[in-house]
């Protein structure tokens, strides 16, 4: 009896949501790895993941992460050392407070990225 025929092949739209899922685990990988009082700036972040000048897509990574995700979100800020948030925000405060827990200080507003940016 002959076998039937299966096919291997995969259309472009699903290939490329397969590459969109690689390249975000990637990145959430790529987060995890952000030691304990070290930042990383959006656009260094999409490098290290593959994904080079979508710094932006970081951030839309980051903006649609689950509520109870354990990703150290609060270590990514701007390549300039701000914080994404506006000051006063309670987003603002929030990512402060983490990175003061972990000894990162800010002098007016911003991180000295010398200092505290993570070089992997």
């Amino acid at each position: 009896m002959k076998a039937p025929y299966t096919s291997t092949y995969t259309t472009p739209r699903a290939q490329a949501k397969e590459q969109k899922l690689v390249a975000r685990q990637q990145l959430y990988q790529t987060i995890a790895a952000i030691p304990y009082g070290k930042v990383a700036s959006y656009g260094q972040l999409a490098a290290l993941a593959g994904q080079t000048g979508a710094a932006r897509w970081v951030g839309w990574c980051l903006r649609n992460l689950p509520n109870d995700s354990s990703l150290p979100w609060h270590r990514v800020i701007t390549a300039n050392g701000k914080l994404p948030f506006p000051p006063a925000t309670a987003g603002f405060q929030r990512q402060r407070e983490a990175l003061e827990k972990e000894g990162v200080r800010l002098n007016n507003d911003k991180v000295t990225m010398k200092h505290y940016q993570w070089q992997p």
